[in-house]
């Protein structure tokens, strides 16, 4: 079964084709980073009006990459939630057109089910139950995947994700966006010891995690430096700040997997990317016992391929959607999306 897939719930328009699931055909990513580094982050109806000058011919080079025409798909799939709205319908709207002229199932997809899978796509024999640590601009929570479409979040953050607070960090230094990467770099370079940050803990939430108070602590960091006529060691400080965020989430993995005795881990998001946290899962996996899957870098990011490979298990779990399907800026990871479209519905039959 190939599915076509739309991407389209931030700053980079995406298209690819998935067969079965696990196989990518084609990949096509248009970013907009460039232009949204100009305003120091997204800038939602900008990101909205690109996805409209993109999304055709971002799908039409998708198709075209996979050796197909768009009669040849199976299926048309979309991220439907959660994400920046306007960018979210851009993209929903878009593939449910796609699906209603050609007469193919479209499937909505949660982005965050999305980022999971793309292990899937990289590790064909991983295969739930499994614990997923997700970890993005957008929401940073503990998953437990107890099947493809059955997913419980453990534990997440109170306030700001991870990558979140990497961008705002990454403000204050004056690197610019996206801050992730170039955080990132930086450390590579510094003494992460050389600041004290702080790691957060919630009282009676062990699972959950909270990433305000280290943002704060930065830029009171950044702002007493300067005001002081004192040079930040922009280095230490990103090595300082990455080693923090990295104490923040994987304790908490590791403490889910003791709680919930699931022996199997992974990783997902943006932030998964970062190569301080990667190290610290690995030697967390190794001290455990137990393996642990991180998706290649080129599928960390906002991508197609990842909405493609879990349309393909939503498909088969029936959780198809029609044309009254809505987007949604929020929505619960153990939420089925395909079901909330009756509000749109009823209006409609008004």
């Amino acid at each position: 079964m190939k599915i076509l897939a739309i991407e389209s719930s931030c700053d980079e328009t995406a298209a690819a084709v998935i067969e079965d699931g696990r196989k990518i055909c084609s990949n096509i990513i248009n970013s907009q980073a460039d232009e949204h580094a100009l305003y120091g982050g997204v800038v939602p109806e900008i990101a909205s009006r690109g996805h409209v000058e993109a999304i055709s011919a971002v799908a039409q080079a998708a198709v075209r990459e996979a050796g197909m025409a768009f009669d040849d798909v199976d299926a048309i799939a979309a991220t439907c939630a959660p994400g920046l709205i306007g960018a979210l319908l851009v993209g929903a709207n878009y593939a449910k057109s796609l699906a209603w002229s050609l007469g193919k199932p479209f499937i909505p997809v949660h982005h965050i089910r999305g980022h999971i899978a793309a292990n899937l796509l990289a590790f064909p024999e991983l295969e739930p139950p499994f614990l997923c640590l997700s970890a993005s601009g957008g929401s940073s929570m503990i998953v437990l995947v107890r099947d493809y479409t059955d997913m419980e979040i453990l534990g997440g953050t109170r306030d700001d994700a991870a990558g979140e607070a990497f961008d705002k960090v990454a403000r204050v230094l004056g690197v610019g966006y996206p801050g992730g990467p170039k955080i990132d770099r930086l450390a590579q370079d510094g003494d992460d010891k050389a600041y004290v940050l702080p790691r957060s803990h919630v009282d009676g939430a062990p699972l959950d995690f909270s990433f305000s108070g280290l943002k704060t602590a930065v830029i009171n960091l950044a702002h007493n430096a300067e005001q002081k006529g004192e040079e930040i060691r922009v280095h230490d400080l990103a090595a300082s700040f990455s080693a923090a965020v990295s104490d923040t989430l994987v304790p908490r993995l590791k403490l889910a997997a003791e709680q919930t005795g699931v022996r199997t881990l992974v990783a997902a998001g943006g932030v998964a990317a970062n190569s301080r946290l990667r190290a610290d899962l690995e030697a967390m996996a190794a001290e455990l016992g137990v393996p642990i899957y991180m998706p290649p870098l080129s599928l960390c990011g906002d991508n197609a391929a990842m909405i493609g490979a879990q349309a393909y298990y939503e498909f088969l779990a029936g959780n198809t959607g029609t044309i009254w399907q809505n987007a949604f800026a929020t929505a619960e990871i153990s939420e089925k999306i395909c079901q909330k479209h009756g509000i749109a519905k009823k209006r409609a039959k008004r």
